[in-house]
């Protein structure tokens, strides 16, 4: 078994069955597993980071509740999509780094607010002082995407892709 696909059922796994899942009971009750793009390698990249300088002011990120959470601007990478030249900001929390993006499927193969990388789990991986490994096909829904009552960064506008990026997580729908 890969590791995408290891990956995955641990996910489903979490969401079926764990007291911390953000399905509530019934969502639980009927749940099979999550609706995935299936792998794509055209959609992983090592990339060089171009990283913003240590005093970059923090950007208060707007969040699904109307709150605001504050992020530091960690790093911008450069990537080709279908032969469209595109590029993403990487955040820093204090903790971990934070890949929040919006893309062409958004609102209808995938959750209309968009999706998250990160280094907490697979997809988002530092290599080197400023190289970075980036899978898509780890990109996953915010809890926001399955109940009203999480609050969760939005994908601030500089992060808005004009391409598809059709990898990880479709829409729930549930």
């Amino acid at each position: 078994m890969n590791e995408l696909t290891h990956s995955r059922r641990q996910i489903d796994e979490f969401m079926a069955h764990h007291p911390q899942s953000p399905l509530d009971e019934a969502q639980q009750e009927g749940f099979t597993g999550l609706p995935y793009f299936e792998g794509n390698e055209d959609l992983v990249f090592e990339v060089e980071v171009e990283q913003f300088a240590d005093d970059e002011p923090l950007l208060e990120m707007e969040t699904s509740t109307g709150e605001v959470r504050p992020f530091r601007r960690w790093g911008r990478f450069h990537f080709t999509v279908d032969g469209q030249p595109v590029s993403l900001t990487i955040y820093f929390d204090g903790h971990g780094l934070f890949l929040p993006f919006k893309d062409a499927t958004n609102g209808n193969e995938t959750y209309g607010a968009g999706r998250y990388l990160d280094n907490d789990r697979p997809g988002l991986e530092q290599l080197g002082a400023n190289t970075i490994r980036v899978d898509f096909n780890h990109a996953y829904n915010p809890y926001c995407a399955y109940s009203p009552y999480y609050s969760c960064p939005l994908p601030p506008r500089e992060n808005w892709l004009a391409v598809p990026i059709r990898a990880g997580e479709k829409d729930f729908g549930g």
